[in-house]
């Protein structure tokens, strides 16, 4: 369906020339995230430089009704910043300022398009730190970190990305600019609606500018390696790793499906001498070192693990790391995972597993299960792979019932369908395996408040 020409006429006079983009390369990029299910198929691409240029677009979109789906780094695996039916991509990858560093407040204000790993070494010099941090942060943005609400592998020390969010600017779709508590610790006034937006997945306004909390860089940071027999185990590690001479910081752990499948891709040797079911990869902060002695020596005195690796410097730190990020570019690479990212209540995991392995076992025989996760904070990375001799669209059809399968198990054991990368397109479907048909009411009127044409990144959560 063609753009209203009166809405393509004012983009022309009341926008810079290079505002908008029908290049075909252009509009496949952007018109997909991380999730390569969907077919990307925007009509265009905007890319506004300030606030006010969002704001007068969306007024000029919701004028003429048209929809405008907000994008950032799309690192997403949900189908969140997709635009497969036409509608404008709205990036905001050109807006990167970065102000200066409050050192007293310890707050930095950016704009929405600013890239995680840039806003770390901006504050690093400062010794600050925002602590959002994951395997994406080289091309995720702050904007879709906020929207997502995103983890990573700290959600255990540091919490969600709402918690690093004193304020923000945010646009409606009908191009009003909301500034919302500024860089205020405290401000006990109503409702606070900037917690609406965040995790929303841009469906409530876009974020075109926040103001981020920051703590002090972390200290003297170990990372360890241990090989253990199995779930029990590496949940036995965790309790033990929790009342250590140290400060928790991550607490991963992968199979050895994982593990063969990363080390095939990146032709590495394995990284303990005996082959292992399960790894943990725990990384510390301030561990005091004739204690941590002792509690290693304990760990291996009471078989609690099997081996183990401290790194020595920041490289093999590096590595170790690398074992656990790299899994899931090694799984897409040697063949075709259907992913889900979901979570449990800690102490549920073991059960969870063991009923979800029994499941597949019995209705899914033949199917490869690749487990790995940030099992400190409960969030289960579950990955199928498509045995090689089904056919993908069989494949994918056969996925869709057991989702069904697995978020059924998911609901029994009261956990969530999406941990981090929100709902989108992927999981919508699902939604109420997660949410009572209350509180999705309840998000309609917010939807409906918020964006009465239903313009605003349309079809995503709801």
């Amino acid at each position: 369906m063609p753009l209203p020409t009166a809405f393509s006429a004012a983009l022309t006079s009341d926008f810079p020339a290079d505002f908008t983009s029908t290049d075909p390369a252009d509009l496949a990029t952007y018109g997909k995230d991380w999730t390569k299910v969907f077919t990307p198929a925007p009509s265009l691409l905007v890319r506004p430089r300030t606030t006010d240029e969002v704001s007068r677009f969306l007024k000029l979109a919701n004028a003429h009704g048209v929809a405008v789906v907000p994008s950032g780094g799309r690192t997403g695996l949900s189908g969140g910043a997709v635009a497969a039916n036409g509608e404008v991509v709205l990036s905001l990858e050109r807006m990167r300022t970065l102000h200066p560093v409050d050192t007293l407040a310890m707050t930095v204000r950016v704009q929405a398009g600013a890239i995680t790993e840039v806003v770390h070494h901006h504050c690093a010099k400062d010794g600050l730190f925002w602590p959002v941090d994951f395997a994406s942060k080289g091309s995720s943005q702050v904007g879709g970190n906020i929207a997502t609400n995103a983890g990573g592998v700290r959600v255990i020390r540091y919490g969600l990305t709402r918690n690093w969010v004193l304020g923000l600017q945010v646009v409606t779709p009908n191009g009003d600019v909301l500034e919302l508590n500024g860089a205020l610790e405290k401000n006990n006034t109503g409702v606070d609606l900037r917690q609406l937006f965040i995790g929303s997945e841009g469906i409530l306004g876009v974020i075109t500018e926040a103001t981020l909390k920051l703590t002090r860089l972390p200290e003297k940071v170990d990372v360890f390696l241990f090989a253990v027999n199995d779930l029990q185990a590496v949940l036995t590690l965790f309790d033990e790793a929790r009342r250590g001479p140290f400060t928790v910081m991550a607490y991963e752990f992968f199979t050895d499906k994982c593990s063969r499948r990363l080390e095939s891709h990146r032709k590495i040797r394995p990284p303990f001498e005996a082959p292992t079911t399960h790894a943990v990869l725990l990384e510390v902060e301030n561990a005091k070192p004739g204690a941590l002695d002792g509690w290693l020596g304990s760990l291996f005195e009471r078989g609690l693990v099997n081996d183990g690796t401290l790194a020595a410097d920041s490289d093999q730190a590096k590595f170790l790391w690398s074992l656990r990020e790299g899994i899931s570019e090694s799984l897409s690479a040697t063949g075709m995972p259907h992913k889900n990212d979901i979570s449990l209540p800690v102490s549920g995991l073991k059960a969870f597993c063991d009923e979800l392995e029994a499941r597949l076992a019995k209705d899914y025989a033949g199917w490869e299960l690749c487990l790995f996760g940030h099992i400190g904070d409960g969030n289960l990375h579950v990955n199928i792979m498509k045995p090689e001799a089904m056919e993908k669209a069989a494949f994918l059809e056969r996925t869709h019932a057991c989702d069904d399968d697995i978020f059924e198990l998911v609901k029994a054991h009261h956990g969530s369908i999406s941990a981090e990368h929100g709902i989108g397109l992927l999981k919508r479907d699902f939604l109420g395996y997660s949410r009572s048909p209350i509180e999705i009411a309840l998000m309609r009127e917010l939807k409906r408040t918020f964006d009465p044409k239903g313009l605003l990144n349309p079809g995503k959560v709801l």
